[in-house]
Parts: structure tokens; C-alpha cells; sequence
């Protein structure tokens, strides 16, 4: 075995020591999976080599530079921000400037030589790195060290290997190392050398075998840019998204639950020169490509099935980089390393605004943490002074020199980046509320104000004006008692799927598609349908949303899929029960070209709205497009927990109807263990249970219409709204009523509306008169079930 490097292809975890974790998983994946037919799925890889820590370590003693650097590091003071820069500087140009000891360079040179005999064409190269820890093999130094792309001739590839070698000493890796109370002797590197994939002409990307917000792990997370992945690892692009659904995936079903693209304005390309100070440069992306996603639906789907591989291997959450080369158009994996996923499903610690102010600016959330103090905008690492213990830090980016300055914010606010890049993973590590990709939060915030940092409200971050009160209640979930009664929830933005899933559940009694269709697409239908029919103006707002799809209608359905999906496949296999579109008029107005195809109506709430739509000739066509999209989820992607629900349902005649146009739109009770249920919300319902329940397979009640019907008022009217109160005797006994019919004829009866969330004494009651389900808000699922199990017990007792 050569002392100086080791190929890839023979590196395995017991060289751990040697060469470094991120080099013992690659080789590890090379050795046992590269090339390997699994299901006619194979995992390409390109080959190299990686230095020892003993070439690392012999480097440094030849040129006599350990005592050296040791001296200088052992002296600093890393708040001394400008000493820290100066001596990093100086360190790193003593590397740069030493020669490899002959024996080392010899070597380095002969596999360079026979890499490039490996490969026909003119081969470049990759220049990574893999940071060694004496006593912590496994320790894990992401993002610290320098990569170097397009490396051409063997002189190139030495300086190459030299600047890698350096970056151990970069200022972010120095000040970790302190902060982690590592000494600096015990740390080496290994440089990893590889063929060039040739991504600069296609795309690249990095990818995760978990959700890296929630920690969920029944999701492949991947990203993609085009070209050079750097661009990604930097966080100097905003990437395309895209969430898999392994479950599915392993049946192969279609499994995209989620499509984001992303602006990728910029890419990093090759350039004719080969050392690594000028072998890359970026450039602008061509607007019609930043419209596009960089990667096909197959791709992202053939990512996911590596990614399902390499997980299975070793097996445990992974980070992964991929790249597409653009001469042999294949996929490969150029780096694979274990990933820490902090999750702990026993403990729900939930932070809740108190109050709502003006929003100043919005972006990513990072986490689900809220943070409130003054605002300090600083533009550069060298002003950390500025910034006191427990400010809320806003810049336009940060990078790993920014990482002193981090350590003092009680928030973070950036104007570029997104859930994966450097803030947001610093953010996370720190335990900070951060909202990251804000644009313009250095112009719209002022220095000194005092700011309220909100990540509560689902994957968008907001920043409120005002200091903010908010409360924060920890919540342990392990031993939750059993009930008599199924627990479901109430979800309405597929963003806060993967988070609440966590919590102690049954599956979801209602999923909103308007909410879906106002969040996700926010343009009416029967606009899209006649898109052609459309001014300039309404065209121009849709086209600005639905880019990346193939057209406007598809972009309708496939964002339905997607919604749908998502909560279904956070949940599964547990039911998921997705409640019809039910838009009054007034609603479907707001949406983009709404205005041409509603109706002024006098009361919406009592209008043109529910089943009454889906059977209207006008309306029919948008209500298949829901159809569709539904049947695409449980009958392509297989996510058959969905099941159907009807609002507003106003007599047994319509019932039939709405049950027959299902029917002919494929979606037929008892097939494929379809369940359609109806909400229970219209006095009427009650009353005449049983010629209802003759369509449908059960009940869900929908408590809010319900006692507006039953009392008769409108709770939006200020005059009357104190009479409302579900708690109501005639809305209880028409409840009572609906519950009695489900039961006497064994079919399923549960309440989604608002009613038990607010009122445990009434979810309480709900039980007691024998209730299938309670489907609950998820922020009053703990206390609710804590308080039924209580009475539950004092009852048997």
C-alpha cells in the first residue's frame, strides 16, 4: 500500500483514519456499489485517489512548517477577528508557496498518469477534500475546505492539491476547531482527486435522504442548478427542489410529492485555463433555462433510486453531490457522507406568535423558532463589533468567515440563500430562528429597530415589525394513553406536513384543497382553461406562475399533485382525508382572472359554492381538473390512504349527482379502497341522514357552517357574531342525530370543523356519544387528548 495516496476503488471504513470520513464513504460506495446491477439501477462514480494524512503531515514537516503554524494558532485569539484573517493568510501562502517533498511529488505525479490512461478523452480534474481528526474518525467538517474544479496537467494538480491542503487553515476551519476544543495538531487532510464530470454543461446538485427542515425520513430531498455544483455548495444560486416519496419510489410508482424552481440566474462553468486560481467562471443563465427546471422528472426520479441505495448500504441519513455530465449524459455521484439529522419525536417544543404586526420582508424559514430584538445590518465579517450578544443579524449573505460574527445573534436574516445553504445550516446548529432568501431585507429593515423574526408559520419566514410577544410550550409526546376515539388532524398548508406528522396522530380528517389552490396556484381555474381567451396582462401574471410546467392547465393539475401528495405521503399509510374544493364566490374572485367568471353575489356563504359548483355546466370542466389530480395521486403515485370528501352538500338529489359525475370521472367508491365521505355541515344533512349516507360512506362534521345554518346568523357580522357557539343545544343535537345514523348504520362518523379544538368539553362530549374521529387542529392535539384521557380516567374510576 502507498503511503502518499490510496485509489478510491480500494478504500473502504477501515481506512477511516487514513483518509478521512467523506473519502471512507465515497471509496466505501465505489468498492461495494459502483457499476452494481440492483434493479437494473447502477450507481456510476468517477475514479481517483486521495492523499494520506501521512503525505499531509510529511508535507508540512519537510517544509518545517508544522511547528510553524502550530506556534501561530496556539497564540490567537479567534475574536480578534482581523488577527484571525491575518494569520490564516499568512499560513495558507506558506502552503501555497512550499514544494511536495520529491517522493510525495513522485508519486502524486504517477497517479495523476495513470488516472488520465484510464479514461479515452482528455481527462481534467476535481480537487475535494476529506478533513482527518486523530481520536474522531467519524468528526465531520462540511463545506470548510476548498474544492477545486477543471484541473488540467500534472504541475496544475499539484498546485491544486497545495491550495486544498491550505484551506484546513481558512478562518472558518481555524475557529471551529477552537469552539469544538479541537487541537489544531490533531487535525490533517486528504485530498481527493477525481475525473472532471462535465456538469458545467449540464447540471448538478446535492441531495438528502431526508427532509433537512423536519428531519422527516420518508422523503429523498434533492436540488439541482445548472452547471458546476459549487455554485450549489456556496450558496450563490437559488436552486430547483424537488421531494420523492420513497415509499413509493420503491414500488416504482411515480413519487415526486413536490417541484420548486428555483431562479438559477447564474452558473459556474469550465474556462480554457487549468490551474485552479482561473479553471472556472460564472456566468449568466439564459432566461428561457432559468424558466425550465435544470433536471426532467426522470432524472429527479433515477436520483432518488441512487440515493434509496446508497442509504440502504450503509444505512443511515446521507448527504449526497451528484453531477450530470454533459458528454455521455449520465448521472454520478462524485461525493456521499453519513449526515446528522436532529430530530427528537418525543419532545414537541411549539412557538406560537401572540400578536401579528407590519411585515417589513419574508423569505425561507428555518426551523420553527420565533426571535425578537434589535436589528443590525452588517455587510462584512470585520464588523462583528457592531453586532451585541442576542442582535438579529441581517446581511445579504454569509460564507464560513462570517461564522464569529453568527455566534452572537439571537436571529439571522439574509437577502440570498435558501433551506440548505450556509446560513440556514449555521442557524440550525445555533438553534436561531433564521429567515434566509429575503431579497431586500438590508433595504427595507432599518438599523436599531426593534424586529420580530417569525419561522412558526411554515416554510416562509417573516419579519414583523415591533418586538413581538410569543410563547413557547414544550410538550413530551412519548407515553401519549389510549383513547377511545381516533385522533386526526387538521392540515391545511402541505409545507407543515413533514413537521406534523410528528405528532401523535391518526391520519388527517381534513386536507384543504383551496388552500392548495390559493397558496400553490392562486389563479381561477376556468382561467386556465381558456388561457388563450385571456387579456395580455392576466396571461403574462399566469405564465409568471406556472413556469417550469408544460402548460397552464398542467401546471393547475400538477400543483393539486403535489399538494395532495405531499400531506398523503407525510402521513402514510395512515388516511388522509382531502376535502373537495369549497371557494365561495367571493374567494374565487380574488384568484388571478377570477373577476370574469364570478358572480357578485349578496351572501357567498349561502351562494354558489360546494357540490352546487361541481354539478354546474359552467363549472364542470375545473372540477374534473380536481378529479384528475386526485386520481393521479392514488392511482399513479399509489398513495391510495386519500380519501374523498364533498362539502356542502344541500339535498339527496344533489348527492346522487355529485357520487355520479365521481363516477365518471374514475373515482368510484370501493375501488382501490376509494372512501368518499360528506361533510356534515347543513342542518339538512342531519335531519335526513339516511337518504345521504345512501351515496356516501360516512360523515364528517363540519361544525362551523353547521351552527352559522342551525342559529341562523353570520359569525362574520360583529352584531351577532357573540351568539355563536357550537357549544349550542340545537347544534349538539343535531350532531347527536348525525353521529346516531353513521353508527346505526356502521359507517364512519367524524367532525373536522373548528368546534373540539376550541372546546375540549365539547370534543369531550363528542367521544362520549360514541364519535369515530376527532380531526384537530395541530396546535391543540396534545392538550386535547391529554384532556380527554384525563376525564377518561376519573369516568372509569
Amino acid at each position: 500500500m502507498n503511503a502518499h495516496f490510496l485509489w478510491l476503488n480500494q478504500i473502504s471504513q477501515s481506512d477511516l483514519a487514513i483518509i478521512g470520513g467523506k473519502n471512507a464513504s465515497l471509496g466505501e460506495m465505489l468498492q461495494q456499489l459502483e457499476g452494481r446491477d440492483t434493479e437494473n439501477k447502477t450507481i456510476n462514480a468517477p475514479h481517483g485517489f486521495a492523499t494520506t494524512a501521512c503525505a499531509f503531515r510529511e508535507f508540512l514537516q519537510a517544509n518545517k512548517l508544522d511547528n510553524k503554524i502550530y506556534s501561530l494558532l496556539d497564540a490567537l485569539d479567534i475574536n480578534d477577528v482581523a488577527r484571525l484573517k491575518q494569520s490564516g493568510e499568512q499560513i495558507r501562502q506558506w502552503i501555497l508557496d512550499a514544494p511536495f517533498p520529491p517522493i510525495i511529488e513522485q508519486d502524486l505525479r504517477q497517479a495523476c498518469r495513470q488516472l488520465a490512461e484510464e479514461y479515452d478523452d482528455e481527462i481534467s480534474f476535481a480537487v475535494r477534500s476529506s478533513v482527518i481528526v486523530e481520536g474522531f474518525p467519524e468528526a465531520s467538517f462540511i463545506g470548510q475546505q476548498e474544492t477545486c474544479l477543471n484541473i488540467k496537467g500534472e504541475d496544475e494538480l499539484l498546485d491544486a492539491i497545495r491550495a486544498v491542503f491550505a484551506s484546513l487553515f481558512n478562518d472558518h476551519a481555524v475557529s471551529y476547531r477552537v469552539q469544538h476544543e479541537l487541537s489544531h495538531q490533531q487535525v490533517a487532510l486528504s485530498a481527493t482527486v477525481q475525473k472532471m464530470i462535465r456538469s458545467d454543461k449540464a447540471s448538478s446538485g446535492v441531495m438528502f435522504t431526508h427532509d433537512t427542515e423536519s428531519g422527516f425520513r420518508d422523503v429523498v430531498f434533492i436540488t439541482s442548478s445548472y452547471g458546476l455544483g459549487e455554485m450549489i455548495v456556496r450558496d450563490e444560486v437559488d436552486p430547483d427542489k424537488f421531494y420523492v416519496h420513497k415509499p413509493m419510489l420503491e414500488k416504482g410508482n411515480p413519487a415526486i410529492l413536490h417541484r420548486n424552481l428555483g431562479n438559477k440566474q447564474k452558473k459556474m462553468i469550465s474556462t480554457d485555463a487549468y490551474d485552479y486560481r482561473h479553471s472556472t467562471r460564472i456566468v449568466e443563465v439564459e432566461k428561457d433555462k432559468q424558466q425550465r427546471f435544470s433536471i426532467s422528472d426522470d432524472e429527479v426520479q433515477e436520483l432518488a433510486e441512487l440515493t434509496l441505495m446508497i442509504e440502504k448500504y450503509y444505512p443511515q441519513p446521507m448527504k449526497i453531490e451528484w453531477a450530470k455530465d454533459a458528454n455521455d449524459q449520465r448521472l454520478y455521484i462524485v461525493q456521499a457522507q453519513p449526515e446528522t439529522v436532529k430530530t427528537n419525536a418525543n419532545i414537541l417544543k411549539r412557538y406560537t406568535l401572540k400578536e401579528y404586526g407590519q411585515i417589513i420582508s419574508s423569505g425561507h424559514s428555518v426551523g420553527q423558532r420565533i426571535g425578537a430584538g434589535v436589528a443590525r445590518i452588517i455587510h462584512t465579517p470585520n464588523e462583528i463589533e457592531r453586532l451585541k450578544p442576542g442582535e438579529i443579524l441581517i446581511t445579504d449573505m454569509t460564507d464560513s468567515e462570517w461564522e464569529p460574527v453568527m455566534k452572537r445573534a439571537g436571529a439571522i436574516i439574509t437577502n440570498q440563500g435558501d433551506p440548505t445553504s450556509h446560513a440556514a445550516i449555521i442557524a440550525q446548529e445555533q438553534g436561531v430562528p433564521a429567515v434566509i432568501g429575503c431579497d431586500n431585507a438590508t433595504e427595507k429593515i432599518q438599523n436599531g429597530d426593534e424586529i420580530t423574526v417569525s419561522c412558526a408559520e411554515g416554510d416562509t419566514g417573516y419579519i414583523y415589525a415591533g418586538r413581538l410577544s410569543f410563547e413557547v410550550n414544550e410538550i413530551n409526546l412519548s407515553g401519549m394513553p389510549e383513547l377511545p376515539v381516533r385522533i386526526m388532524l387538521n392540515v391545511a398548508n402541505p409545507e407543515r406536513a413533514f413537521d406534523f406528522q410528528f405528532l401523535p396522530n391518526d391520519g388527517v380528517g381534513l386536507a384543504r384543497l383551496e388552500f392548495i389552490i390559493n397558496r400553490n396556484i392562486g389563479v381561477h381555474p376556468r382561467a386556465l382553461l381558456n388561457y388563450r381567451r385571456l387579456s395580455p396582462d392576466i396571461q403574462q401574471r399566469i405564465d409568471e406562475r406556472s413556469r417550469g410546467y408544460a402548460d397552464p392547465v398542467s401546471f393547475y393539475i400538477e400543483k393539486l399533485v403535489e399538494g395532495i401528495a405531499t400531506i398523503a405521503a407525510a402521513f402514510w399509510p395512515k388516511p388522509v382525508i382531502v376535502r373537495l374544493s369549497d371557494f365561495k364566490s367571493n374567494e374565487y374572485r380574488n384568484l388571478i382572472g377570477g373577476e370574469a367568471y364570478e358572480a357578485d353575489e349578496e351572501n357567498p356563504m349561502l351562494g354558489f359554492r360546494g357540490a352546487s359548483r361541481y354539478t354546474d355546466l359552467d363549472f364542470q370542466e375545473s372540477f374534473e381538473l380536481e378529479c384528475f389530480a386526485i386520481k393521479k395521486v392514488r392511482d399513479e403515485m399509489g398513495l391510495t390512504n386519500v380519501a374523498i370528501m364533498a362539502p356542502f352538500v344541500r339535498t339527496p338529489e344533489e348527492a346522487h349527482n355529485v357520487i355520479n359525475l365521481l363516477h365518471d370521472n374514475d373515482l368510484r367508491k370501493g375501488v382501490n379502497d376509494l372512501k368518499i365521505i360528506m361533510m356534515c355541515e347543513i342542518p339538512a344533512n342531519a335531519l335526513l341522514a339516511d337518504r345521504f349516507l345512501k351515496y356516501f360512506d360516512g360523515f364528517s362534521i363540519g361544525s362551523n357552517d353547521l351552527t352559522q345554518l342551525t342559529l341562523g346568523l353570520d359569525r362574520d357580522s360583529e352584531k351577532v357574531a357573540f351568539l355563536f357557539d357550537e357549544r349550542n343545544e340545537a347544534v349538539k343535537s343535531l350532531m347527536s342525530m348525525a353521529i346516531s345514523s353513521c353508527r346505526l348504520k356502521n359507517k364512519y362518523v367524524g367532525i373536522c370543523g373548528q368546534a373540539p379544538s376550541d372546546y375540549p368539553e365539547l370534543a369531550l362530549w363528542l367521544m362520549e356519544h360514541g364519535i369515530n374521529s376527532l380531526s384537530l387542529n395541530p396546535d391543540s392535539v396534545v392538550e386535547t387528548w391529554l384532556y380527554l384521557a384525563e376525564h377518561l380516567s376519573v369516568n372509569t374510576h
